[in-house]
Parts: C-alpha cells; sequence; structure tokens
C-alpha cells in the first residue's frame, strides 16, 4: 500500500489505514481518493500531496 505526504503539514496518508474521520475505508488507494478530499490536518487538496517512495 502507498503513502502520501501532504506537503504543507507533513500529514502522511497511508491507504492501508485510510481516513476514518472523512469516511475513507482501509484499502483506499490514494489515486481514487473523492476529487474533493482534504488533508485532515491542514485542509489543502490531493494535488498537495507527494508519494512517499
Amino acid at each position: 500500500m502507498d503513502k502520501w505526504r501532504c506537503i504543507p503539514c507533513d500529514y502522511i496518508y497511508d491507504s492501508a489505514l485510510g481516513d476514518e474521520e472523512g469516511g475513507i475505508v482501509p484499502g483506499t488507494a490514494f489515486e481514487n481518493l473523492p476529487d474533493n478530499w482534504e488533508c485532515p490536518i491542514c485542509g489543502v487538496g490531493k494535488d498537495e500531496f507527494e508519494k512517499v517512495e
């Protein structure tokens, strides 16, 4: 499973964990998040995330 880092605040979206508060179930790939999904910490959009290698 991939991990993506929010550039402004360093929040890590881990697709294995999902985003419970945002209604995203575990196993949801970053690419499959809704277009309007936002960082649960700072509120930026998906375009402000980078893949963690």
